[in-house]
């Protein structure tokens, strides 16, 4: 990244600690107000993302950064038999675990509260894991990712979803509108927590996206490392394998 971007500017806690803590307030609203402000796109997006994934006929899926489970819920249309969401904030997770109850998924999904920089999990675990909007959280990127390729079995796959910025005209400068004004003002209307959609869209425009980030994979030590642009650029599905 850039530039360290956290959800509190003045507070002396790690930016680990302020998104727990901005994810935890926002909990109960984020499904709700996430499908206003993505237009309801990034429901295709994830749609993209489970079929990447089930094309490689996974036994083990590990979705880390699950928030309140829509990945890892749709990933229980693969045949996989292990299915694990991880998030830092339980508020999320508690909205996920609910989800999952109402569809009857909690014999299938384990939602598990951790450090995605310091996972619980033995090197080699998971046939395929999966990042939606969550790696631009980490407090220290190359260390996630590490971590990610730990827990990964080698020929696994590795997937993120994330927010990136359109480089064409017209697109690019609706994205910044989008990002610079819509979003933070619905976040400042709806949101119990003023600043955390203000932090979210900061921290979109100031994460490395398309090359820049398939140049950190690479040297983390993922191979056959691609990126894929979403709608006009304002996503990219990245993939690559161990």
């Amino acid at each position: 990244m850039t530039k360290k971007v956290t959800p509190y500017k003045s507070s002396d806690k790690s930016k680990k600690q302020q998104v727990e803590k901005m994810f935890d307030t926002i909990s109960g609203e984020y499904d709700g107000l996430n499908r206003v402000i993505s237009f309801g796109i990034d429901v295709k997006w994830r749609n993209k993302v489970v079929q990447l994934v089930a094309d490689t006929d996974p036994e083990s899926i590990l979705d880390i950064a699950t928030g309140t489970g829509d990945l890892i819920i749709n990933m229980a249309s693969t045949d996989a038999t292990k299915l694990v969401g991880l998030d830092i904030s339980e508020g999320m997770l508690s909205v996920g675990r609910k989800k999952i109850k109402a569809k009857n998924l909690d014999s299938r999904i384990e939602m598990i509260q951790a450090d995605s920089e310091e996972m619980p999990f033995d090197d080699n675990s998971f046939d395929a894991v999966t990042v939606a909007f969550g790696v631009r959280n980490f407090e220290n990127l190359e260390k996630g990712l590490s971590e990610i390729l730990r827990v990964l079995k080698p020929g696994g796959v590795f997937i993120i979803l994330e927010t990136s910025v359109p480089t064409r005209t017209p697109f690019k400068q609706g994205y910044n509108f989008h990002s610079k004004v819509i979003l933070p003002a619905v976040g400042k209307l709806f949101s119990k927590d003023k600043k955390a959609y203000g932090y979210l869209s900061e921290s979109a425009i100031a994460f490395p996206f398309g090359e820049a980030l398939n140049n950190i994979l690479r040297k983390i030590g993922f191979k056959d490392v691609q990126d894929k642009p979403q709608t006009f650029g304002v996503a990219t599905i990245y993939t690559a394998t161990k």
